[in-house]
């Protein structure tokens, strides 16, 4: 299989700044393909002169751009956000053209990429939304719940993350879908603990999945854990906590080999399968933004 980029199996480092860009209608299509290009060299070189932080960048191209660089020849499995609404509860889709994950051990290196990929795509390319993830004390969400529990471990990040055979034109890529969410924070810890992991489904401090008996059917963890002939669906998530004193929330990013699997996920968190429930986490939190990109 071919090489996937070099951020996406690993576990990102205690920061991330995430970039969504939208390219000029009129942006020249060798001009831009030659700036996506010249971005793994630049991150290259700065990591080079930092080498304990770890600093990794991925690199995602939405289903319009594509077209306009490759056309004729795509992945199988690219398409927009399917935004959603289930009563009273929205996923929007707000799109992107091109999308930077990067993640280092240290704020100001992911900062320095950040500004130069910035300036080098500036002629071609306008800034729709800048995002500093971190670390939130042990891996925890900002609601004080650990954060990627279910994530898949070892060789099967890659099992999950990349695709294979079904698409080998594009073997080794993978789908990102990112949306940003907005917690309630105030009303969160209004509830006691036991009602909260009630609505996680795990315990909080050690993470311990309820049992069967005592967790809800709306738990956040009975909507997104999905087994299909015997095989539990997975995704990879590089998701990291983000905010201020007025607004703070999580940035999600999942990277699967397909998005019918995150699509399943986020129709049973939002409500909208017919089954009539839905994940009671977002009762507290909500999207405000939806994109999906490929990553060569």
């Amino acid at each position: 299989m071919p090489t996937p980029q070099p951020g996406l199996l690993p576990a990102g480092g205690a920061h991330a700044y995430f970039l969504t860009f939208m390219v000029a209608e009129g942006a020249e299509r060798r001009a831009v393909n030659k700036a996506i290009r010249n971005i793994f060299p630049v991150a290259r070189g700065l990591a080079a002169k930092a080498k304990r932080a770890r600093l990794l960048c991925i690199v995602g191209i939405g289903g319009e751009l594509w077209d306009r660089l490759s056309p004729g020849r795509r992945p199988a499995g690219l398409r927009a956000f399917r935004a959603l609404k289930a009563n009273g509860r929205a996923a929007p889709a707000t799109g992107g053209d091109l999308f930077l994950q990067i993640t280092s051990g240290c704020h100001d290196l992911n900062l320095d990429l950040a500004m130069e990929l910035a300036r080098r795509l500036q002629p071609l390319a306008t800034i729709a939304e800048e995002i500093h993830g971190f670390r939130y004390r042990d891996s925890r969400d900002l609601i004080g719940f650990i954060d990627g529990t279910e994530n898949p471990k070892g060789k099967a990040r890659a099992l999950a993350a990349l695709i294979g055979d079904e698409d080998r034109s594009f073997a080794g890529g993978s789908y990102v879908a990112v949306q940003r969410y907005i917690h309630d924070l105030e009303r969160w810890r209004r509830l006691d603990d036991r009602e909260q992991e009630q609505i996680i489904g795990r315990t909080k401090r050690r993470s311990v999945e309820l049992s069967k008996a005592k967790k809800p059917e709306t738990a956040h963890i009975s909507r997104v854990v999905i087994e299909q002939e015997g095989e539990e669906l997975q995704i990879l998530r590089q998701s990291y906590p983000w905010g201020t004193v007025r607004e703070a929330g999580l940035y999600f990013a999942a990277y699967t080999k397909s998005l019918d699997v995150f699509d399943l996920m986020l129709a049973r968190m939002m409500g909208a399968t017919g089954d009539g429930l839905h994940d009671r986490l977002m009762e507290f939190s909500r999207a405000v933004t939806g994109a999906t990109f490929f990553v060569p």
